[in-house]
């Protein structure tokens, strides 16, 4: 293919047009000045973001992820503490999150490393093992993967795992630990080769486990197999006091069944036909519990069981692209708070639906937070949803962001609800046999 350069005479003419154009010279001003998003903010946007709301679920003090990417954890605790909260009637509670992070790094090493035994005969270069090498240990992950961990570890107080140094910011737990491990794998990739039996496989592999949670413990300390209890309301009062493992301690203050919670997608993709369930290859963590399972619906679909989740006096697990449309300054998610589109003069938001940023690399969801609330207009349709973040009480209002209708219609691609919600329709869709998607598609990106 031959390649053209630019043609000069379009550069002469287009500075031509831009001295002579008042709404570029203002722009230019603008933006070189205070930024992009500064010049492009959108006051009557955030006057019109309400903080009151017809559904307003009380939770407890914001948490903060701090240099993590454990939205997912965070957001998943964030609705088991409610639960909690609830439960015993107390002002607030927080269950500590190094705790599955811990497992997670430990069952996602294992998960690797089945993976790269499984794949040991591919091409090095191929795709699918240059996948598996790209990031074996993120912290990112999915609802799914956050209900493995807790069905197998249980869950604990902050007080009997606090957070570390490493917890707080994994930067160099993950750097270090992800190049152990790719060591492992030339290691593993080398073993079968060379014809190791199943058993001298594994045997290798164990060897390699017990490093990672050398490591680990190292970093994040050890998880405590059992611990004292003693929760108190804000007069002092006990409520709950004991000795439990984290599984005993699940299954007597959160109380949830696990399994009857599922995730809805909504991906507008000709690929990915609505009404039928969908898997991600080689996506997941705790290698017995399998990998992930979505429902792909309609966007109403996701909003319908969001509020009627939230209507019964439970906060809503949800997944989004959460850059985008975000004045994080004010705490508001709407397309409309930042607008570029004017700001240049181009379709830059416009020129792609919500299909289209999914197929061609534009979105995919980025960050888990909790739905706590939601106004409905007349024909009660979500106007604006009261949303729980993770980035602690001095971000957006108080800790919480406001996002409109029209940013959850755009830039919401998952929830996790009781399955009780779904119509039979719906979850007959979900209990069919999945459709395996590619380790790459954008809807196995992790929260």
């Amino acid at each position: 293919m031959t390649m053209h350069a630019i043609d000069p005479a379009i550069t002469r003419e287009t500075s031509a047009r831009i001295a002579q154009d008042r709404a570029t010279v203002i722009a230019r001003n603008a933006a070189s000045s205070c930024g992009i998003r500064a010049a492009a903010h959108n006051p009557q946007a955030a006057s019109l973001a309400s903080t009151t709301f017809d559904v307003q679920l009380k939770q407890g003090d914001i948490t903060n992820q701090k240099r993590s990417g454990r939205c997912w954890m965070f957001a998943s605790l964030n609705t088991m503490r409610y639960r909690i909260i609830k439960k015993l009637g107390i002002k607030t509670f927080e269950l500590s999150q190094a705790y599955p992070l811990f497992w997670d790094k430990y069952e996602r090493a294992n998960w690797f490393f089945e993976n790269i035994i499984a794949t040991a005969n591919q091409d090095l270069a191929g795709r699918e093992v240059s996948f598996l090498l790209a990031d074996p240990l993120c912290d990112g992950g999915q609802w799914d993967m956050f209900r493995s961990l807790v069905k197998k570890y249980g869950v604990c107080p902050k007080e009997a795992m606090p957070e570390t140094a490493n917890s707080s910011n994994t930067r160099d737990l993950d750097k270090y630990l992800t190049r152990y491990l790719r060591a492992c794998a030339k290691k593993l990739r080398e073993a079968v080769t060379a014809g190791q039996t199943t058993e001298e496989l594994q045997a290798t592999k164990n060897e390699m486990l017990s490093d990672v949670y050398r490591a680990l413990v190292i970093c994040l300390g050890e998880p405590p197999a059992s611990f004292d209890v003693r929760i108190r309301d804000e007069k002092g009062e006990l409520k709950a006091s004991g000795t439990y493992t984290p599984q005993e301690f699940f299954r007597e203050y959160v109380d949830m069944d696990l399994d009857s919670y599922i995730s809805i997608i909504n991906a507008p993709t000709p690929d990915k036909p609505y009404y039928r369930s969908y898997t991600v290859k080689y996506l997941g963590n705790v290698a017995e519990d399998g990998g992930v399972r979505y429902v792909n619906l309609p966007i109403e679909s996701l909003k319908r069981v969001a509020v009627a989740q939230m209507r019964d006096g439970l906060p809503v697990w949800f997944g989004s692209d959460v850059d985008q449309g975000f004045d994080s300054e004010r705490g508001l998610l709407d397309p409309a708070s930042i607008d570029v589109d004017a700001l240049f003069g181009l379709p830059i938001e416009a020129g792609l639906n919500k299909g289209d940023r999914l197929q061609y690399g534009e979105s995919l969801m980025t960050h888990a937070m909790t739905l706590q609330g939601v106004s409905l207009d007349a024909a009660g349709e979500p106007t604006s949803w009261r949303i729980e973040n993770s980035w602690g009480e001095d971000h957006g209002h108080e800790g919480y962001d406001i996002g409109s209708a029209a940013w959850f219609d755009e830039y919401v691609y998952q929830v996790v609800v009781d399955k009780k919600y779904l119509t039979p329709e719906e979850l007959t869709a979900f209990e069919s046999d999945p459709i395996e998607l590619a380790p790459w598609d954008p809807m196995g990106s992790l929260a």
